[in-house]
């Protein structure tokens, strides 16, 4: 895997650099002090991930993560927290806050790497031939697998694609989140947030900004927060109370 890092001070690039050669493999092709600088190495360059800063002159990250191609994967590093939830609306892998963690930045990328080898194992031809009440029919390397209900744990959109995430497998289809949510029973799964769908029982816990499932952490997003929190709490708890 080949990445490239945007990002406008020259010390973070530097640690950033020395970060990613100390818990991976990846080969940096290239940093970059702005958006447009990025933008013209890509107009020539095939990139597998991109770690981006997000507040930076001229173009923001957010603004930059709008211009990608669909293949290429994101990992915002900043030092604002209130930026998460919009990447994650960006379809990011991950987002990292400044100072960067060695043991949190190794778990972004093999998140990175584990979907390179999903995009790379051509979804485009895995299909939903069809559903029941109580399981999926997706067709995949020529098989076709029988996904039950109760076994899915959430489903990811990742750009044009969902991932279907069950407790030892992971499975991805071309198709958006919004039709894919339309397809299965909706009282058993709960939009929370752009970018997930939870199966809800497998819901462990939850906060004003995440909600946690078998070591899985997932975004709240900011519109389906008041009717997560009406169905989860039985109306006891609202967004307004704090239960941090």
């Amino acid at each position: 895997m080949n990445a490239i890092l945007v990002d406008d001070e020259p010390l973070a690039r530097q640690e950033m650099q020395a970060l990613i050669k100390e818990v991976s493999n990846i080969e940096i092709l290239g940093a970059f002090s702005n958006a447009r600088a990025a933008l013209d190495f890509l107009s020539t360059n095939e990139i597998d991930l991109i770690f981006l800063d997000i507040e930076m002159p001229m173009v923001s990250g957010i603004e930059f993560a709008r211009l990608l191609p669909t293949p290429t994967l994101v990992i915002f590093t900043t030092a604002y927290p209130q930026y998460a939830l919009k990447s994650y609306e960006l379809d990011a892998i991950d987002y990292l806050l400044k100072p960067v963690d060695k043991f949190r930045l190794d778990k972004a990328i093999k998140k990175a790497e584990a979907y390179k080898k999903l995009l790379l194992n051509h979804p485009e031809q895995n299909t939903l031939e069809g559903n029941t009440a109580d399981f999926l029919l997706i067709k995949s390397e020529r098989r076709f697998h029988r996904i039950k209900y109760k076994d899915i744990r959430f489903i990811e959109g990742l750009k044009d694609y969902v991932v279907i995430h069950m407790a030892n497998q992971k499975l991805i289809t071309a198709m958006n989140l919004k039709t894919f949510h339309q397809k299965i029973p909706q009282d058993l799964f709960i939009r929370v947030s752009k970018s997930y769908i939870v199966n809800k029982n497998v819901i462990e816990s939850f906060d004003h900004h995440n909600i946690y499932l078998n070591g899985n952490e997932l975004p709240l997003g900011e519109f389906y927060k008041k009717d997560f929190f009406h169905l989860f709490s039985g109306g006891i708890i609202s967004v307004d109370k704090d239960v941090s």
